[in-house]
């Protein structure tokens, strides 16, 4: 069955829930993805926000690929970027071409939207992610720091 690409819009909280799901078993994590999962209100605000954007790849109407992230109104200039948050791929389908396919739609509905550049992160380990984002861009080894917000317990 051939995969198709789908930026979800409001209405679409079937298929979020959806990928929210993928991405729980994907990242092995379905407590944080899959256990308080916001409202339909709530999502369906975020598909409205224009600094958020969110596709899947689907065979038939599974959903077999997802990713979401943020637009990024800079500050120093008149422009913006985008941040990768999450990117997976159901592990039945992996290899296939579906994470370069969501990667090349992004990079269209990021052209039509006037973002400058697209980034991502990628955890030391993850060879697979690694692999594909030197394939795709330009690799830059940074630091990344978590900082608690006064209101939150570490």
């Amino acid at each position: 069955m051939p995969t198709t690409l789908h930026t979800l819009t409001p209405g679409d909280t079937a298929m979020f829930r959806a990928m929210l799901t993928l991405f729980g078993e994907a990242f092995e994590d379905e407590e944080t993805y899959t256990a308080k999962q916001p409202d339909d209100g709530y999502i369906n605000g975020l598909l409205s926000d224009r600094n958020f954007i969110a596709l899947v790849a689907r065979s038939g109407d599974e959903v077999i690929g997802g990713m979401a992230g943020y637009v990024l109104p800079k500050f120093e200039q008149a422009r913006s970027e985008f941040y990768i948050y999450d990117l997976a791929v159901d592990e039945h389908h992996r290899r296939r071409g579906v994470a370069t396919a969501l990667i090349e739609e992004l990079k269209a509905v990021c052209a039509r939207r006037g973002v400058y550049v697209i980034f991502v992160q990628a955890d030391h380990g993850d060879d697979p992610a690694v692999a594909l984002y030197t394939k795709l861009g330009t690799r830059e080894d940074v630091m990344h720091f978590d900082i608690v917000p006064h209101n939150r317990t570490p």
